[in-house]
């Protein structure tokens, strides 16, 4: 018998081997690297093809058109199963563009895609590369039914591509985009079902009530819980000059916030923190309730007064607005969502931009429905793009890979997929909450 010997000097070279990895991990670390970010840059270096892509136009009605990419497995030919991506309010490029670092629906497509899944990802009416707005008059008379038709249009070109089953489809929506989702699957069609439904920090309460919230109550929250110290019920004028989170809430600019004392101030901007009439008092200090407050409700008010957009203001146009008043809220309209659809609902516990109550209540529904298969996930410190943020501030960056991770695992497991031995569940299972109900 013949035994296979290692020499000494073998340890010693394994030995320095692990010890400089060791080294570099730390190094790397310290510089608040991840091992999964490190992974995720050598891939996307390689110059091993996984993923196809083909680039397509979307006919959305009435001479308007957009861009779209579809991306899919590199080998076999198929068919299967196809992912829609439908993005949320405000300006969106099919990559769901945030800033440099943040790309939500080109970082999901490229996980799915690379692990069997046909993506096809849109551009929203109007608006072309890195979040541009190329035709003004198609983005300020859109409305929500627009984009629902959008939507539906996009999954109707997704099931023609011939690399995908029709009969296994799944809609991701973010945001709006998961509200917009929700009432697709309600949509009874005998042509096409839908299998799965993700929802991503969707909208879930009254659209109407949820724009009040930015609009008015988060800032008055944010204003009694952080600036106003001493629990008086104001908060000094200086400390709001400087406090640059606030000035976010509230639309205001490099000086737009010393509106709030200055009585004979020469205001023009509506984007001021305070008209004269609404300020009451000449001193250094700004009352909650009687002044700041019935300037965040005469904004809301504005903002669905005329028809004409003002797209350098960051403010949503008025025509879509109004679209949303009669609006049913989601929580109202999943009863309508077939038992045949499974529904994956994710979160972030610090998500300002849809509270993470109304998932919970979300899915308090759908266990009073009996809904037969929907599973809640929650993460803590993640905000409403899914990156790590605070209770105040949403932060934008790399989708954790738990988070994908989580995605796929159950896209997995009900996309008639070989399960796994090993769970891919999450790379850190203390991080979130998981409610399943099979």
């Amino acid at each position: 018998m013949h035994l296979f010997k290692i020499k000494p000097y073998s340890f010693i070279i394994l030995g320095l081997f692990f010890g400089i990895s060791l080294i570099i991990s730390t190094y790397l670390s310290s510089f608040n690297f991840t091992f999964s970010f490190f992974s995720q840059t050598f891939a996307q270096s390689s110059d091993v093809q996984v993923i196809k892509y083909r680039n397509l136009t979307l006919d959305l009605g009435n001479g308007v058109t957009t861009k779209a990419q579809l991306s899919y497995p590199a080998i076999g030919k198929g068919p299967f199963p196809g992912v829609l991506l439908v993005p949320g309010s405000g300006p969106a490029d099919m990559n769901y563009t945030a800033n440099n670092n943040s790309k939500l629906f080109w970082q999901i497509a490229q996980y799915l895609s690379e692990r069997g899944f046909v993506v096809l990802k849109y551009d929203k009416r109007g608006i072309g590369e890195n979040l541009t707005i190329i035709n003004n008059d198609v983005w300020g008379n859109m409305t929500y039914n627009d984009l629902k038709q959008d939507a539906q249009r996009a999954l109707n070109v997704l099931m023609q591509q011939p690399e995908v089953d029709a009969k296994r489809i799944t809609l991701i929506g973010h945001s709006e985009g998961g509200e917009i989702v929700a009432r697709i699957a309600t949509t009874i069609n005998p042509i096409f079902k839908i299998d799965n439904i993700v929802l991503m920090a969707p909208r879930i309460e009254k659209p109407l009530d949820q724009v009040y919230y930015g609009y008015v109550i988060f800032p008055i929250e944010y204003a009694k819980q952080v600036l106003d110290k001493n629990h008086t019920g104001s908060f000094s004028l200086q400390q709001a000059l400087q406090d640059q989170v606030f000035r976010s809430m509230i639309g205001s600019g490099n000086n737009n916030t010393t509106s709030l004392n200055l009585n004979n101030a020469s205001i023009s901007n509506d984007t001021k923190l305070l008209k004269s009439n609404y300020n009451s008092s000449k001193d250094v200090y700004v009352n909650i309730n009687t002044e700041l407050k019935p300037f965040l409700e005469k904004r809301f008010e504005k903002a669905f007064e005329g028809t004409k957009c003002d797209i350098l203001s960051g403010v949503p146009c008025p025509i879509y607005l109004k679209s949303l008043i009669k609006l049913q809220p989601t929580l109202n309209i999943i009863d309508k969502v077939p038992n045949s659809t499974s529904i994956l609902i994710l979160h972030g516990q610090n998500d300002s931009g849809s509270r993470v109550q109304q998932a919970f209540l979300l899915q308090q529904r759908l266990v009073e429905l009996n809904h037969p298969d929907h599973e809640l996930i929650t993460y803590p410190d993640i905000g409403h793009l899914f990156y790590h943020s605070t209770r105040w501030t949403t932060e934008s960056g790399l989708i954790p890979e738990y988070v994908l991770a989580d995605l796929y695992s159950w896209l997995e497991s009900h996309s008639e997929f070989t399960p796994l031995h090993t769970s891919m569940t999450s790379s850190n299972p203390s991080s979130y909450s998981n409610f399943i109900y099979k």
